[in-house]
């Protein structure tokens, strides 16, 4: 449920902040009736194969770009299909994140991501600690939580080993690292369910939507408008 007290943005070091509650209910809702399309086939939610032969947890759909260990394609690489487009909307959402977690709206409007990758955690999933480094920009990761709570590690820039902090993110929370920290080591522990509001209709599971600049020449923009109620955050 929505807190009586707001807690406070709150910048972990200088690059990684947290805006709790920055998504308010109605806009959530509509986010994850925008995940559960995204995720229906083609090109829809699957899980990925690393190339130690290990299969991740969280499912993912990507949106502009196909995120595979490690790199970018236009089309899926196990089916060739391809990419769902990235809407603007979701770009004017990312530039909207930027610019409020950072109280800069110049960093915001210079803000141009063209890839997301929309991850669905059920109960018992779990990312490692890993570094986004696959992309050829330096601008920041974006992320919005939906659904049920979870812990989020988020480490040093050297090596998967302490010090990290450990963040609750909440369904509408918002995180934002770049700048010095943007090659930090981050993961998700662990879910914790039962947490999220019965007003979402999203019973069990998380969704996690990250936003990032590819750097990569060719872009697939599609001029889409938002879903009403989502940018008036």
């Amino acid at each position: 449920m929505s807190a009586l007290f707001p807690l406070p943005r709150t910048e972990l070091t200088p690059g990684a902040v947290h805006v709790p509650h920055w998504l308010d209910l109605d806009a959530q809702r509509r986010m994850i009736r925008e995940c559960q399309d995204w995720s229906a086939p083609p090109s829809g939610l699957r899980t990925t194969r690393l190339p130690s032969g290990g299969v991740m947890s969280v499912r993912t759909v990507c949106l502009g770009w196909h995120w595979y260990p490690y790199g970018y394609a236009r089309t899926v690489r196990d089916d060739g299909s391809p990419v769902k487009p990235f809407p603007a909307w979701l770009a004017d959402l990312g530039r909207r994140a930027v610019t409020d977690a950072y109280q800069d709206e110049a960093a915001g409007e210079a803000y141009r991501p063209d890839v997301a990758l929309v991850n669905y955690y059920d109960d018992n999933a779990k990312m490692g600690l890993h570094q986004d480094k696959d992309e050829r920009s330096p601008a920041p990761v974006v992320s919005v939580s939906l659904g049920s709570t979870c812990v989020f590690r988020f480490g040093n820039t050297e090596h998967r080993n302490r010090p990290w902090t450990d963040v609750t993110l909440a369904s509408g929370d918002l995180f934002v690292f770049g700048g010095p920290v943007r090659l930090a080591y981050h993961g998700v522990p662990h879910i914790l369910p039962d947490t999220a509001d019965p007003a979402l209709h999203m019973p069990t599971g998380r969704w996690n939507i990250t936003l990032r600049e590819s750097g990569l020449t060719t872009t697939e923009t599609r001029n889409q408008p938002a879903p009403p109620g989502v940018l008036q955050i």
